[in-house]
């Protein structure tokens, strides 16, 4: 093992240090006025506040009671200068699921949005930057209004600062706190909230009165926190109900949906069953989504039901006219009533269509090279984007001729089954697969939007290494493996950049491994290899540097002379926003 830890210390040696368990405050007391206001100041210290890798560790091996982190959520909020009641004003959409919560968000906020209404938006994980999370009339705040809004409630935290009250709020926490603050001062008409983890004990659910709740498509996610199997996640999505506030889900198992209605049915919540999608459609029109896969039409139908259910309750009349049910309807008996469908609205038609949610079936064309890019990270979301992506890069490669390199550019975090997910991925035939930790750029620079302290690095790099043998032997098991050249000794894969940073990595627990799978440090240096300088978009540096074994020499060779190079980018949406970051530079900006 000795060689794969040489390697890790290199690459850690060139990354920025996290933070030990403490919360150190040095950086908004140190720092002089005019820089403390500074957008990456304020990052770096909201950084401070995520939770060390080794404490996260020692937590979650302790009991907790999952309760208590309510009423510590309802506590800082009344450190910061709100009362759980001023949340009332908001007008709260809530929407939680495994799936799909953060689509359907995105279509509620732009169909609100087309009736001229002023939207904010909370959601998460960011992709490029922190403010992504944080929306007004569907763009991310400005670096000014962050920075504004960020000193002004960590200011009150210190000010609050006692031996009763010691600590600052965690991350999460602090962010949906400060959403708060902003969407209350900016005067919206309505906040749509995307729950973070689960629902029952989310930090987001110290809401009182949201005027409508949505759970989108459930599946296995999060297993430590919210139990491993989906009956058990379904309970925690379900605690976001309240009385007498209607609630929308979509089709899901037997098993879930039974109980989603005992927890309605205790807490006196109106639940309901939307119609599949072609049930709002006229005979031969079919409604248009501004987000690709058959997948986003259970997002899309719940977006309108969401969407209508709010405009009611706000007296808007004549929101949609209600339509008699069809033939599209299944055949079967739902645990509690179905919905009526309606034919949408003008803005609702609009909105479906304009929807525009980033990382999510998204691609880029850049002369030869396609990045097709989707944050699919359950078993059930990397199928569906198998589907899209097989679908897609199918018809441009009958359209366009010549021959064709498919690239696998893959992570995933936390708890997940990554042989089922990789499992999933292995009929899309791709020629080459790389392994890469969420870190944009070796260097670090400009990172700290995406600094990430809850793991090590050598754990996520050891992680990389994990996913590449499990992809070695699937493709054994498929009897394809190696189709470039024969294996290699592991020893000849691990090399040296002329700078010191470790280009390629390799598993050393095997004596040889398949001939199509790399390693890179970083996610610039694994799309830099596989591109070969084809986009002229992307900067790359000499190609040279990137490879130093026989494996990656032969492969850029073969992907230098294809006619096309498809990549596809998913398994986390940590990694697709690091992808974009690099294939996209406003939005860095």
């Amino acid at each position: 093992m000795a060689p794969i830890y040489r390697t890790l210390h290199v690459v850690l040696r060139l990354l920025p240090s996290s933070p030990g368990p403490s919360r150190s405050r040095s950086l908004s007391t140190q720092a002089a006025p005019a820089v403390r206001m500074e957008y990456q100041d304020a990052i770096r210290t909201l950084n401070t506040l995520q939770t060390n890798a080794n404490y996260l560790d020692q937590v979650k091996r302790q009991r907790y009671d999952p309760a208590e982190q309510l009423q510590m959520m309802r506590q800082f909020l009344e450190r910061s200068g709100l009362q759980v009641e001023d949340l009332d004003k908001l007008n709260i959409i809530h929407v939680t699921g495994t799936k799909g919560k953060g689509s359907t968000c995105a279509f509620v906020e732009q169909i609100l949005r087309n009736y001229g209404l002023k939207t904010g938006f909370y959601s998460s994980p960011h992709l490029v930057q922190v403010r992504e999370r944080i929306r007004i009339n569907g763009q991310p705040i400005s670096k000014e209004l962050f920075s504004k809004y960020f000193w002004q409630v960590y200011n009150r935290f210190e000010e609050t600062n006692d031996e009763e009250n010691p600590s600052m709020p965690p991350y999460f926490r602090f962010l949906t706190i400060m959403a708060f603050h902003i969407f209350l001062e900016q005067k919206v008409d309505l906040a749509v909230l995307e729950v973070g983890i689960g629902g029952a004990y989310d930090c987001t659910n110290i809401i009182r009165n949201p005027l409508v709740c949505g759970v989108s498509s459930l599946d296995i996610d999060h297993t430590s926190i919210l139990g491993d199997t989906i009956e058990k996640i379904a309970w925690q999505k379900g605690g976001i109900f309240k009385s007498g506030v209607p609630a929308f889900t979509v089709s899901q198992p037997a098993g879930p949906l039974e109980v989603l209605r005992k927890r309605a049915e205790e807490i006196e919540c109106p639940l309901y069953m939307c119609p599949d999608l072609a049930e709002y459609e006229d005979d031969g029109i079919s409604l248009q989504l501004g987000l690709a896969g058959d997948h986003q039409k259970l997002n899309a139908a719940l977006a309108l039901q969401l969407a209508q259910t709010w405009l009611q309750h706000q007296g808007y009349p004549g929101v949609g006219e209600q339509k008699s049910p069809s033939r599209h309807l299944p055949p079967m008996k739902w645990p509690f009533p179905l919905a009526s469908a309606f034919r949408p609205s003008i803005p609702m038609v609009q909105g479906l269509q304009d929807t525009i949610w980033l990382g999510r079936t998204q691609i880029f064309k850049r002369g030869p090279i396609s990045y097709y890019i989707d944050g699919a990270h359950t078993s059930s979301s990397i199928k569906a984007c198998v589907r899209w992506f097989r679908e897609v890069a199918l018809k441009e490669e009958k359209a366009g001729g010549g021959s064709v390199v498919r690239v696998l550019l893959f992570n995933a975090t936390g708890e997940r089954d990554t042989a089922a997910l990789l499992k999933h991925l292995q009929p899309c035939h791709f020629d080459y697969a790389m392994f890469c930790p969420n870190i944009s750029e070796v260097s670090g620079v400009g990172m700290a939007d995406q600094q990430n302290f809850n793991v090590t690095l050598e754990n996520v790099l050891t992680r990389c290494l994990e996913n590449q043998k499990t992809w070695n032997q699937l493709n054994e098991e498929r009897s394809c493996s190696a189709p470039w050249g024969s294996s290699l000794p592991v020893d000849a894969l691990i090399k040296d950049s002329p700078r010191g940073s470790p280009l390629l990595l390799a598993p050393s627990s095997e004596r040889f491994l398949n001939c199509n799978s790399l390693v890179f440090p970083c996610i610039s240096h694994a799309l830099q290899w596989a591109t070969q300088g084809r986009d002229m978009e992307f900067p790359c540096l000499d190609i040279n540097l990137l490879h130093h074994h026989p494996v990656a020499s032969s492969g850029s060779v073969l992907l230098r002379e294809a006619a096309r190079i498809q990549v596809l980018v998913t398994g986390s949406l940590h990694l697709v926003g690091g992808a974009l970051k690099l294939l996209d530079q406003s939005l860095s900006q």
